[in-house]
């Protein structure tokens, strides 16, 4: 846990340090927001950020949007000031935090931002067979890449390698290649110079020297473009980088870790992906089964995640009913433990009564007794269309009806039709090029909806 505190947090800054070493974490204190900028664009990041609610939050959060820094925003501020907190959430922190410091209240906040690397819930044999292969690779160099659907916990899988490997005490930096567009995802990667391009306005280290030392997880790697592979390869394999507008190579030391929902073996016979990166990144492979495969898991996965959220909006906790229960185990979960995850923070909000009823239980979709319902999620074949049978089809063909018709349902907004689908806004539009090119019939996009990756 790297901890980044700006400001003297109203001259509590000592206190507040000692209490996040004391709770294992690597503290770093910079003075204003400049310094801040400085350090996290020098390599230097953090998983979170504590700031002194007298400087200027607004200008900070800005700043991480604009250079792409993904980090939470914790506001501190001498006693319970109403005003004070209200300001900083309105500027974009997360939470606001009184000083003097609460040695248990920066605890829950430190263990917060690292709660969803802390275990890994599973009853399933697959699971456990693909854990018990994690453990056996964890402590070695070699790659690895992590493939399962959208929502089967990959990131997850990715953390809990990094921590019993060797360079655990070290950071682990993630990129995704879906998240970001492609002419900004090459600085990302490997950083600038300053100038470098139009909006390069200071030197900016990329992820692969972020994570000297550590652990590099490149998130989504299929997504990234052909010519970008070329030099990731040349990164993993010389173990070195060339910024954008460097003038000479810089050494790295990073272990490499992978994650894609994608079938790469296809991608690299498609062309869409390079084979010598294939096999560099596929040293080991950890396959996640989908959740619908899980099935006794269900439950167990639905009481946890019950118990999250009603700690987090302050309500009691009721046990799962038994028609809520078989109404869970029913259903296909295309999107996979992320949303089971979401229905049961939906549930915990509209149960009523001692327990959490089939009623509160509101899924997209249909259930797995209904395959071609399940398959084609939220979407509806238009009047009169046959159902298209499963046996003798590509599961590519399947996939690409099931985009087609929950876009047709979503009247053409790419943005829902990612969210029911369980994938990037990215990912989708890539799929539709590529559906596009192959000569199928792609319905329009919603009016006035931005269709550029």
């Amino acid at each position: 846990m790297r901890l980044l505190i700006v400001g003297t947090l109203g001259g509590q800054v000592t206190v507040a340090a000692k209490i996040a070493l004391s709770k294992g974490a690597k503290v770093v204190q910079v003075d204003d927001i400049a310094t801040a900028m400085n350090t996290l664009r020098s390599g230097q990041s953090a998983d979170l950020v504590m700031i002194d609610v007298a400087l200027d939050i607004a200008t900070l959060v800005l700043g991480l949007k604009t250079e792409r820094i993904h980090l939470p925003v914790v506001a501190c501020g001498i006693g319970s000031d109403a005003s004070a907190a209200v300001r900083a959430i309105k500027a974009g922190a997360k939470e606001y935090l009184p000083l003097p410091p609460n040695a248990e209240l920066i605890a829950a906040v430190l263990a917060a931002v690292t709660e969803e690397s802390s275990s890994i819930l599973f009853r399933n044999p697959a699971m456990r067979e693909t854990l018990r292969l994690a453990d056996q690779v964890a402590a070695s160099e070699a790659s690895v890449l992590i493939c399962g659907e959208s929502g089967t916990g990959k990131e997850l899988f990715a953390r809990y390698l990094h921590r019993r490997s060797r360079r655990a005490d070290r950071p682990m930096v993630s990129v995704n290649g879906a998240a970001i567009p492609e002419n900004l995802l090459e600085s990302e990667l490997f950083g600038h110079e300053k100038g470098a391009f139009t909006g390069a306005v200071a030197r900016r280290i990329g992820k692969f020297e972020e994570a000297n030392g550590g652990t590099l997880l490149l998130d989504e790697v299929s997504e990234m473009d052909v010519r970008l592979q070329a030099k990731l390869l040349r990164a993993i394999q010389e173990r070195e980088i060339d910024r954008v507008g460097g003038t000479h190579p810089i050494k790295v030391d990073i272990r490499v870790l992978a994650t894609t929902n994608r079938d790469l073996e296809a991608e690299v016979r498609a062309g869409r992906f390079r084979e010598d990166l294939f096999y560099r990144l596929n040293v080991m492979t950890l396959k996640l089964p989908p959740l619908r495969e899980r099935g006794d898991d269900i439950p167990m996965l639905a009481e946890h995640f019950v118990r999250k959220y009603s700690d987090a909006n302050g309500i009691a906790i009721r046990p799962i009913g038994e028609e809520a229960t078989a109404k869970l185990r029913a259903h296909a979960w295309m999107g996979n433990v992320r949303e089971l995850e979401n229905t049961m923070h939906r549930a915990v909000l509209l149960a009523s009564g001692d327990h959490i009823g089939a009623e509160a239980i509101v899924l997209a979709g249909a259930t797995r007794n209904e395959p071609q319902a399940a398959l084609a999620g939220d979407a509806r074949q238009a009047p009169g269309e046959a159902a298209r049978p499963l046996v003798g089809r590509t599961v590519a063909d399947v996939e690409r009806d099931l985009i087609i018709d929950t876009l047709a349902h979503c009247l053409g907004n790419r943005t829902h039709a990612a969210n029911i689908l369980g994938i990037s806004i990215r990912t989708l539009r890539n799929k539709l090029k590529q559906y596009s090119d192959d000569g199928v019939r792609v319905p329009p996009p919603r009016d006035g909806e931005r269709v550029s990756a």
